[in-house]
């Protein structure tokens, strides 16, 4: 989970519950190139709540994706996210080596994770001095069950690729943030939010120059979009998935059942804007909103959550400020660009 910064080429491998997205980037003068990308959708039941449940099946579908890819990469970051994931900032006294780092902290293990001390893998990095006590310092604190590194070490293995990085997603989202376009960053005293939403999670994150001042995951996500096309039309799970991506459902799908999903991204939007308000007191509003994930790419839902929310909302796309090789371009990239967020913040751990 180390945050040190690579300069081996990665690929950037997004395991989620719903697909897996793998992104391959090359330096291109001063910016970045899209090499090319590759979606394979995810076995049901291979993942759930961010645990691989299936090594085999999960490999599988990274095997798959990467052979579409084309790519001599062998070396690949992968993330941990969500509940499998603890990070906190804890304080330590100043002046010490790294091994007295490293005691501090497994001193401080047991009154932070959940679980016993033997099952955990964690890294840490300190971050400066505290702001509370000059005689110590913040230090950033990353922490997981051991079998959740392990697990993804086996799938890249399956794979036959190597487990080269593995971050956190929202550290990966932290990465990305740099490729989206100029409004992100525009104002130096911009607060920006971004929504992620995913199949089972949606996760919240506030920007504030750029570094993450605050996350929170909500259970809402695409499922409950495949779930309404289940029981709307009578659809088998499979065949719900293939319509909400691929359309040809009756002209009642869009006020029947996709604008009341619209709304309900809204509602989850605005509710994590009112815990952020709640949890950080300085900040009273955010300048504006960028969705992400699949979702994000159904058409009128920025504009309809940027209404209900009464916050400038736009898709984040990632190869906004790249430049696209003609085989990235030849896969409808504008389409697949909302859900590959992380996976490009995990491809840019290739340039430091």
């Amino acid at each position: 989970m180390a945050r040190k910064q690579r300069t081996k080429p990665v690929l950037g491998l997004d395991i989620s519950t719903s697909s897996v997205k793998v992104v391959e980037l090359a330096r291109s003068g001063t910016s970045y190139r899209a090499q090319n990308y590759a979606v394979e959708p995810m076995p049901a039941n291979a993942i759930a709540d961010k645990v691989i449940l299936n090594v085999e099946d999960v490999g599988e579908a990274v095997r798959r994706a990467c052979k579409r890819l084309h790519s001599r990469l062998k070396d690949a970051a992968v993330a941990i996210g969500g509940a499998t994931v603890i990070t906190k900032t804890v304080q330590i006294p100043g002046g010490l080596n790294d091994r007295e780092q490293e005691e501090q902290i497994e001193l401080l293990l047991p009154h932070i994770v959940p679980f016993s001390i033997d099952d955990v893998a964690y890294d840490f990095e300190v971050k400066g001095p505290s702001g509370t006590d000059p005689d110590r310092v913040d230090v950033l604190l990353v922490a997981t069950r051991r079998d959740n590194i392990e697990h993804r070490q086996a799938v890249l293995e399956f794979a036959g690729l190597r487990a080269h990085v593995v971050d956190c997603e929202v550290f990966a989202l932290e990465n990305a943030f740099k490729l989206l376009d100029g409004e992100a960053t525009t104002g130096t005293d911009d607060i920006v939010a971004l929504v992620d939403f995913g199949s089972a999670t949606t996760s919240f994150s506030v920007f504030d120059k750029g570094h993450i001042i605050y996350t929170r995951d909500q259970t809402f996500g695409g499922r409950q979009l495949t779930d309404g096309i289940m029981s709307h039309y009578g659809l088998s799970f499979e065949d719900a998935g293939r319509a909400k991506r691929r359309g040809g459902l009756p002209e009642s799908y869009r006020d029947e059942v996709l604008v009341p999903f619209i709304d309900d991204m809204a509602h989850h939007v605005n509710r994590a804007l009112q815990f952020f308000y709640a949890a950080a007191t300085e900040h009273t509003s955010v300048d504006r909103v960028f969705i992400c994930g699949g979702c994000a790419a159904i058409p009128e839902a920025a504009e309809r959550i940027g209404e209900k929310v009464g916050t400038p909302t736009r898709v984040a796309n990632p190869f906004a400020a790249l430049k696209i090789s003609g085989r990235a371009q030849a896969q409808g990239i504008e389409q697949d660009a909302p859900g590959l967020l992380v996976a490009c913040g995990l491809a840019l751990r290739s340039f430091g």
